[in-house]
């Protein structure tokens, strides 16, 4: 097994996710929260982006990075929707299993054993990056966000999606979600990694990007339904813009 080095690489997360690689595309299992946030996320992100959302491929034409990526669930989203699609993790299982099942569904998409660093040090860069339930898992924050703001071509977008780091994120993020629900498996959150959206937004600017839109997200478990809300209490997403007038 090959290893990342890197500062915003926790080994404590990495092997709690190779755990449960092989679990990632079972709608039923441990992740199926991010098979239904799935859909809405995929569908928000289109709306944001795409010059006709309603088309075949409203996403064609766009270099679109996933970072993260898992088991391919976003990736593969946004490879259906046109979109010419690069998925790094730094779980070597989780590249493993997004390569496989793309493979299986027929759709090409360049998988990548790699940090958002390395690419940066390359001189990578994308119109599209998406940081999606992302940052709330690296060690070192400022230097992860400076690596994944690099990555974004002049006039760019980035999205983050992530958790509050507020009481109600505790009890609901954790307490609620790991332990009374069983949303997901314990352990899957910290909550002192959680982020406040100002602090995200002036991460964000320090790449020179500005946030044009910002949403919550309401979870129901016992009806297995995620909606959009004006409250970024618990979940929230964030589209980020280089060069765009700050919202």
């Amino acid at each position: 097994m090959t290893e990342i080095r890197s500062n915003s690489v926790d080994p404590d997360e990495v092997a709690f996710y190779t755990r449960l690689a092989d679990r990632w595309w079972d709608a039923e299992g441990p992740f199926w929260p991010l098979h239904v946030l799935n859909r809405l996320r995929s569908q928000w992100i289109v709306e944001r982006i795409a010059p006709d959302a309603s088309a075949p491929k409203p996403l064609a034409g766009m270099r679109m990075l996933d970072i993260g990526c898992g088991g391919g669930l976003l990736a593969e989203a946004m490879a259906r929707a046109g979109a010419d699609v690069t998925g790094i993790d730094v779980t070597e299982r989780n590249i493993a299993v997004a390569r496989n099942h793309a493979e299986r569904t027929g759709l090409s998409i360049d998988y990548r054993h790699d940090s958002a660093e390395a690419l940066a040090t390359a001189g990578a860069g994308f119109d599209v990056v998406l940081n999606m339930e992302v940052v709330e898992h690296v060690a070192d924050l400022e230097g992860f966000m400076a690596a994944a703001g690099a990555l974004v071509a002049p006039e760019g977008h980035m999205f983050v999606a992530t958790l509050n780091r507020t009481l109600a994120g505790f009890v609901i993020g954790i307490v609620g979600a790991e332990y009374v629900t069983r949303l997901l498996p314990r352990g899957t959150h910290q909550w002192s990694r959680f982020v406040r959206p100002e602090e995200l937004e002036q991460l964000l600017a320090r790449s020179d990007l500005s946030v044009v839109e910002r949403t919550g997200v309401r979870v129901n478990p016992w009806r297995r339904r995620m909606t959009l809300t004006r409250w970024l209490g618990v979940n929230y997403m964030v589209h980020a813009r280089r060069n765009a007038a700050s919202a």
